[in-house]
């Protein structure tokens, strides 16, 4: 089913984009800069204009970042000080809310609904790594002889964060909430697609009493700021999400400064279903899976892998909700999928139908752009299911990153288990069982670093986020992320009173380490 777009809102010009960098806790027009569009994939409207920033203005950004972490105000800040203001950011999102759905669902075209049920959630990521900030403790270090011997943990400097067109705020966001409770300070490059309320959110920090250069924000595309703000030497680490090519560039870039990484990258989530979960329920999640944020996760429901004296109903009822899946204006409340981001990502979605078809899978719902908005300027296009999907194929095997899943039949636990880990991704898996036994056992055996059972997309600001493979290094959310914002120094004190002199050749049981 579809909706009619609405023509472009009349709210697009109340929301232009700012034309300079966010640098040292205000926008600076750096004078004549290229500049880009930034359009609403629900209208194809232009709803602002943003620069691309150059190697020079990457390198104000990541000074302004250094000054800042070496300051008095923000270095010397007691931690007690920075939970507070850290927690104060997170009220001061949470009064935001309301005009940061409303941006959010403009600039990236994601249903309002889904928008809302996302950023609502976000301020909590401050709040916890404000928590575990207060918590932190270091470690007193039992050794051999009469020492003392202390960790410390200290916060690493800059950190990059090139974030995604997808969940814009959320992911800037699970970043952002561990640099500022730890110390550290940030530049953060949005994507090109959807810079709006990453620019929005710097301002407010920035009213809210955030020191200048905590947080800085550079507007560009990869290729150019990109690249300038990963391979420069002024960062200390570096957080990407993103494709797997972009984050093997970035961080090849970034490896020649030997700054740490944090990278969440590619997948292509199977979901394994077993005969004894209830059909229609599997089938809700697939929808959900699949089809939430228009297919545009890296968690995505990409792959069902369904017991066989199921598959055929499984498909069949998969085909129907998702041809019952209302497409169209992001604001309109009736809208259950909204476009994809761009004409690009559109065509790449149609592409792998085409590619499909050629392979021989059975298409069994969507496949094209909705008759309704054939000839809308938006990016829309019908939810896709295909079956009978070899292992071997490109639409089993390849990221699509789109409103689109594939079903494939398996019949044993070992072959669910085998065609499951027969891909180079390894981020997320979904399995649906009510046989808690087989639940922890497939899950234990499943390469991926997030297994969902008997769900899917949930996550917590306690539960680690990270994927194995070709998915990308380290994780983002909980203990383990915050952890990884810090250096950590061994200090040894000899608390003894011997003599010492390494050169007495008369000295007994002399030791060198």
């Amino acid at each position: 089913m579809v909706t009619q777009a609405r023509p472009a809102q009349a709210a697009t010009s109340r929301h232009q984009a700012p034309q300079g960098l966010f640098i040292d806790g205000k926008s600076v027009d750096p004078g004549p800069r290229e500049l880009m569009d930034i359009v609403s994939p629900g209208t194809g409207a232009t709803i602002g204009q943003v620069i691309q920033a150059t190697a020079d203005d990457v390198d104000s950004a990541v000074r302004s970042a250094d000054a800042a972490f070496r300051s008095t105000e923000w270095r010397g800040m007691s931690v007690r000080t920075r939970a507070r203001l850290v927690n104060k950011l997170a009220d001061v999102m949470e009064a935001h809310l309301d005009e940061l759905f409303e941006l959010e669902t403009l600039n990236n075209g994601r249903p309002r609904r889904e928008t809302r049920a996302q950023l609502a959630r976000v301020p909590d990521l401050f709040r916890y790594n404000a928590g575990l900030a207060l918590a932190r403790r270091d470690d007193v270090i039992p050794v051999e002889g009469d020492y003392l011997t202390y960790a410390r943990r200290l916060p690493v400097g800059v950190v990059a964060n090139v974030t995604p067109f997808n969940h814009p705020l959320l992911i800037a966001c699970r970043n952002l909430a561990p640099t500022f409770a730890s110390g550290c300070t940030t530049v953060v490059k949005p994507s090109e697609f959807t810079p709006l309320t990453t620019l929005r959110l710097a301002e407010l920090f920035s009213q809210a009493g955030l020191p200048p250069g905590v947080f800085n924000v550079v507007t560009g595309n990869g290729v150019v700021t990109g690249r300038a703000l990963s391979e420069h030497p002024g960062i200390r680490k570096l957080v990407l999400t993103g494709g797997t090519e972009a984050g093997r560039l970035a961080g090849a870039a970034a490896a020649g400064n030997f700054a740490r990484q944090t990278l969440e990258l590619g997948g292509k989530t199977p979901v394994v279903v077993f005969e004894d979960f209830d059909l229609d329920q599997a089938v809700n999640y697939a929808a959900f899976g699949a089809f939430v944020g228009a297919g545009q996760t890296c968690v995505c429901a990409a792959r069902h892998i369904v017991q066989r004296s199921i598959y055929e109903a499984f498909v069949e009822k998969l085909a129907a909700k998702t041809r019952s899946i209302v497409v169209g204006d992001p604001f309109a409340p009736e809208t259950q999928m909204g476009p994809v981001i761009s004409e690009r990502q559109r065509q790449r979605v149609l592409d792998f139908v085409r590619i499909g078809r050629e392979e021989g899978a059975r298409l069994v719902a969507g496949g094209r752009v909705p008759p309704a908005f054939a000839d809308s300027p938006g990016f829309f296009v019908e939810p896709t299911v295909f079956a009978d999907v070899d292992p071997r194929m490109r639409i089993f095997q390849e990221e699509v990153f789109g409103p689109f899943t594939v079903v494939t039949p398996f019949d044993t636990e070992e072959d669910a288990v085998r065609i499951a880990n027969d891909s180079p991704y390894g981020l997320a898996a979904a399995i649906r069982t009510r046989d808690i036994a087989r639940a922890h056992r497939v899950a234990d055996r499943i390469e991926a670093g997030i297994v969902w059972i008997n769900d899917h997309h949930r996550v917590d600001a306690a539960s680690p986020w990270g994927g194995f493979k070709l998915s990308g290094i380290g994780r983002e959310f909980g203990k383990e992320a915050f952890d990884a914002y810090f250096d950590v120094k061994a200090v040894m004190v000899n608390v003894g009173d011997q003599p010492f002199d390494w050169f007495d050749m008369d000295a007994t049981a002399p030791r060198l380490n």
